[in-house]
Parts: structure tokens; C-alpha cells; sequence
């Protein structure tokens, strides 16, 4: 690790990238830090930049015996979770980042933001965080820098990407790398903004210090600036789980799956099968992001862009998620969750009776029984992906896995069924752009209002949503050999509102009749919606309790609530204006006509 005393002056970089060089200087001049460092993401730098952290009060020790080499942050109470109003999507054209996307225009966006950043780093440390978006050496793989005054982002960022040395080895004295600054400012909800320029394949993130807005390989690079890349280099980078799943035989088949918040997609990436699955096996290649790229044999491969997971800790239990929970047992970084008084970490819906003293997510006493949260519901872990038991051999292969079948999955209580196979691409894009979950009444103040999130991209995607559905259905023209496109639904309801379908290891049951399709092993039914399993040869209910009619319930297709559904989506389309794809409003009006016949 390589330090600079005066701003600006290069000398000791590890590097004599000219252009790297010279946009560090240039930053260094207008934030005005009092020293830089490189950081080089060494053991020995991840150990001197932790206790510094815990001399300054940054990061808090737990009990060693139970929590080996973990820490827990507490952050300002105003800055606890994205800001999606405050995100921005900076193009020249204010139509190229569309109507789901906050706009500003590049020039009035740098000028608010250099007043910000003007000194905004005095009597502060500037780190230089270089790193890797992907395997090194991968084709996929993508070189980021982000320079940032945290020393809460730099230990983050050393666990979800691949950081220091390596990252500078693979960028050489190449230009083409995405140019991070990042500064907490003074936290003031008033000065926060998190602006992506993707024409300049640049971030500015000023004000904040929560992970989504400020670790800029995560959502801004791997999602926003990766999927306007992706659009002009024909690949697509989304929001998306990568799991394995291997059979008795020997035969391991990749599956990519999208899921809106609050539907159970890292559960689903790290799931357990039931003891009717003996013989089988899922491994986690990645819980959140997918970017994928068509190979030479036609197929879509995919990577994990990430290193590590940054998971939401409330309801993550041995129940919901036993491999989660071995995950964060060590090496991993706590962010406002409640502390025990043995020095372990606690939230909502964490295993055995609830403690009856803890220290709350912003230090204050509580006591069981209290009506607030002992954990801020959006508390979170960062925890290395080599921690995960069921980790992937492959989550690290430079070339990624062959995705065989897409999943889309929402939280639905009607209307969707358990799970539905798309007639062909096209379709399997219609159903993937019209998903979404419904609404409660903490969120909206309205039950049961469907919010559209297409390919579960709504909050990140870096272009025009109408573009972003295109170029889906312009990638069909170059993969050969297309993944099957599916679509699930965990959390239909029966007449009481009680969940029909178990979920959790059970969902296995699904994803075995989805790998069964793929290979073309069982057969189907036909409906006017998609393929769906057949009674008797369909989903393996061995040792499953539920009924006939409860099964029959939570496969069930239901006309009128598809009508319903299908003239709902009218508004989703209206808002794409002239850049909604024909080929989808097409499907929408193709299904109308069926439901009416």
C-alpha cells in the first residue's frame, strides 16, 4: 500500500497507468484529502485498515469465540437504504434514460456535484480502491476505480469485488476503466446524490455512506453503467441469481433467476433440497447479479460480477436460509443490526427465544417487548462468497456457467401460478417485463396494488426501460441455443390468506420440474398462458403436505383474474410511450384475444 502525502503528486502510485494517474490528480485537486492511499488488498493492509477503523469507533469488535474476525458498523439513522429519488441516470438526451429513471443532464449534474466535492475531503484520507467486477482474466470481467474518503467502503469493497494489485495488473495502462468518486460528505440528506454518467462510464456518489449507494461496483457499475454496457456491447447484465443444481446421476444444470426484493432470492440461490431430494445438490454461483454474454457455442454464460454478499439480515434464519447463516459466522462485516450482550449480533426473525436485553442497531438500550425494531429492518451483512457452504466450484471460472433456463418470479397472492413455462423467447420476455409483487399496507398505505418491476430492474437499469425490453428480445438474434424462460410464484394465497405452497427447501420440487423441462423429460399441459405440469406427471409431491385441491389450487389458472391482470399491465406499457416494444404489446393483445375466445 503505496500513501501520498501531497495531493496530486504520483510518484508512489503502484501504477504508471498515465490516464489513471492523471484522473487520481485531478480528483485529489478538487477534494482536497490530506493524505492518498492505494490500496493494494493485502491481508496485511485488510488488518492495519481494521483496527484503525475500530480506533476511530468506525467498526465494533464481536465476541471473538462466536463471531471470528467479525465487526459491527452503525450508521447515521438517515442513512440506512438506497435513495432511489436521489438516484440519477446523467445522459445527454433526457429520453435515453426514460421514464423509470431520475434524469439530470451531464453538465449541470458535474456542476452540482464539483461543488459538493470541492474540499470536500480536507483532514481526510482519499483511498484509491481499485478493482474487478468479475474472475480476473474472465472476457466478462470489467476494471473499476473508486476513490472514495471511507475507510467503511474499502473494507466492503475488499470483500464484495476482487481488489488491489490484481485489479491493476489487468487494467494496465489500458483507459477503460469505470471512474468512482465517492465522499460521505457530512451525511446530510440535503446534499446526497448518487449520479451515474453512462456515456462517461463514470459514478459520482456524494453524501452517503450505506453500501447500495456507495460500494459502486455493486448496483451502479454491475447493474446501471453494466447494463448500458451491455446494450452496446450485445451482453446483458441483470439482476439476477446464479444457482447449479446437480441430480443423482451426475447431471448439473445453470439456472439464472430474477426476484424482486422480499421474494426470496437468496434463499432460492443457497437452497437446501428436502430429505425427499436425497442424491441432489444446489450451489450458489451468485445470490444477486448475473452478467452474460453469448458463447461460441451459442449459448448464454453467465458470471457472478461479485465477490461477496451484501444480504439483508432481518428473517434470514437456519430455517429460511441455513447456508446464509453459516455465511456470516465469520470474516463478515455487520451493518445495524442489534448487538447481544456477549457481543454476538441479533435481528427480527433470527433463531431462539427473542434476548431479553440488546444493544439496538443505533446503540441505545432495549429490552424484549419494546414496539421498536432492536435491528433496522434493512440491516445488512458482507459476507465472502468462500464462506457460503454450498458455493459453486464454478463461481470463480473465468468463462462462467451455460445458462440452460431464466426464472422470473414475483410475490403474487392470485392470479400467477406456481410456476409456468414460456411458449418461446419472446413471450418468456413479455412474462419477465410484466412482473411484480404486490404491495402491503407499510409501504403504500394500499393493500394488494401490483407494482411493476421488469426483470426485477426497475431501480436498476441505466437506460431507457422501453430500450432495456428491446434489446432482450434483441439478443434472441445471437443466442442459438436460448435457456427455456420460466415464470414462479411462492406466495399465492389461499381464501383465508394463508400461503399455499411451503417454500424454502420446497421450492426444489419446481426447480426439478424446471430442469426436468429443460431436458425435455416430462410433459406438459397446454394452457392459454404457457406450459404447466401435468397432474400425473407432473411436480414430485413425495412427503409434501398438501392436499390435491390445495395443490390443484396453487397451479390453478384463473381467467378472469388474468383479465384482470392482463388490462392492468395496460399502464406499464403506456409509460414506455413509442419505445414499448410492438413484439410485447403484441403478446399482451395476442393473450387478450385468447382469454376473450
Amino acid at each position: 500500500m503505496a500513501s501520498l502525502q501531497t495531493p496530486g503528486i504520483q510518484g508512489s502510485a503502484p501504477t504508471k497507468n498515465p490516464e489513471l494517474l492523471a484522473w487520481v490528480a485531478k480528483m485529489s485537486q478538487l477534494t482536497q484529502p490530506e493524505r492518498i492511499v492505494w490500496c493494494d488488498g493485502s491481508a496485511e493492509e485488510k488488518q492495519r485498515l481494521t483496527e484503525q477503523a475500530v480506533d476511530e469507533g468506525i467498526l465494533i469488535p464481536l465476541n471473538p469465540q462466536k463471531r471470528p474476525g467479525c465487526y459491527l458498523h452503525r450508521s447515521n439513522p438517515n442513512d440506512v437504504a438506497r435513495v432511489e429519488h436521489l438516484t440519477f441516470i446523467c445522459t445527454t438526451n433526457k429520453e435515453d434514460a426514460g421514464p423509470t429513471n431520475n434524469w439530470m443532464e451531464p453538465e449541470a449534474a458535474y456542476t452540482k456535484l464539483t461543488h459538493l466535492f470541492s474540499g470536500s475531503m480536507k483532514g481526510r484520507t482519499l483511498y484509491v480502491v481499485p478493482y474487478i467486477m468479475g474472475p480476473p482474466g474472465s472476457p466478462f470481467a470489467k476494471v473499476g476505480v473508486e476513490l472514495t474518503d471511507s475507510i467503511y467502503v474499502v473494507l466492503n469493497m475488499r470483500i464484495m469485488t476482487r481488489m488491489g494489485r490484481a485489479a491493476l495488473e489487468m487494467l494496465g495502462d489500458s483507459g477503460e476503466f469505470n471512474r468512482g468518486l465517492h465522499s460521505t460528505g457530512d451525511l446530510n440528506p440535503e446534499r446526497r446524490y448518487i449520479c451515474h454518467f453512462p456515456q462517461d462510464n463514470t459514478i459520482w456518489s456524494f453524501g452517503s455512506g450505506y453500501g447500495g449507494n456507495v460500494l459502486l461496483g455493486k448496483k451502479c457499475l454491475a447493474l446501471r453503467i453494466g447494463s448500458y454496457l451491455g446494450q452496446h456491447e450485445g451482453w446483458l447484465a441483470e439482476h439476477m441469481l446464479i444457482l447449479g443444481v446437480t441430480s443423482p446421476r451426475g447431471e448439473t444444470t445453470y439456472v439464472a433467476a430474477a426476484f424482486p426484493s422480499a421474494c426470496g432470492k437468496t434463499n432460492f440461490a443457497m437452497m437446501i433440497p428436502p430429505k425427499e431430494y436425497a442424491g441432489w445438490k444446489v450451489e450458489t454461483v451468485g445470490d444477486d447479479i448475473a452478467w452474460m454474454r453469448v458463447g461460441p457455442d451459442g449459448r448464454l454464460w453467465a458470471i457472478n460480477p461479485e465477490a461477496g454478499y451484501f444480504g439483508v439480515a432481518p428473517g434470514t434464519n437456519t430455517k429460511s436460509n441455513p447456508n446464509a447463516m453459516a455465511s456470516v459466522s465469520r470474516d463478515t462485516l455487520f451493518t445495524n443490526v442489534a448487538m447481544t450482550p456477549d457481543g454476538d449480533v441479533w435481528w427480527e426473525g433470527m433463531d431462539g427465544e427473542v434476548p431479553e436485553e440488546l444493544t439496538d442497531w443505533q446503540g441505545r438500550p432495549w429490552k424484549r417487548g419494546s414496539p421498536e425494531k432492536a435491528a433496522h429492518p434493512n440491516s445488512r451483512f458482507t459476507a465472502p462468497m468462500q464462506n457460503n457452504p454450498a458455493l459453486s466450484p464454478k463461481a470463480s471460472d473465468p468463462m462462467g456457467v451455460p445458462i440452460s433456463a431464466i426464472i422470473f418470479g414475483g410475490r403474487r397472492s392470485n392470479t400467477v401460478p406456481l410456476v409456468l413455462q414460456a411458449f418461446n423467447w419472446t413471450h418468456g420476455v413479455f412474462l419477465g417485463a410484466t412482473m411484480g409483487s404486490e404491495t402491503t399496507a407499510a409501504a403504500t398505505g394500499k393493500v394488494g396494488v401490483v407494482r411493476r418491476d421488469p426483470m426485477a430492474m426497475l431501480p436498476f437499469c441505466g437506460y431507457h426501460m422501453g430500450d432495456y425490453l428491446q434489446h432482450w428480445l434483441d439478443m434472441q438474434k445471437s443466442i442459438a441455443h436460448p435457456p427455456k424462460i420460466f415464470q414462479v410464484n411462492w406466495f399465492r394465497q389461499d381464501k383465508s390468506g394463508k400461503f399455499i405452497w411451503p417454500g424454502f427447501g420446497d421450492n426444489m420440487r419446481v426447480l426439478e420440474w424446471i430442469v426436468n423441462r429443460v431436458h425435455g423429460r416430462v410433459p406438459t399441459e397446454e394452457t392459454l398462458l404457457g406450459w404447466v405440469p401435468r397432474s400425473d406427471q407432473g411436480l414430485n409431491t413425495q412427503g409434501l403436505d398438501l392436499s390435491k385441491e390445495a395443490l390443484a389450487d396453487v397451479t390453478s389458472i384463473k381467467t378472469d383474474e388474468w383479465k384482470t391482470e392482463l388490462k392492468n399491465q395496460e399502464t406499464f406499457f403506456e409509460s414506455l410511450g413509442h419505445k414499448a416494444p410492438e413484439a410485447l404489446t403484441l403478446q399482451r393483445k395476442l393473450l387478450i384475444s385468447r382469454l376473450g375466445s
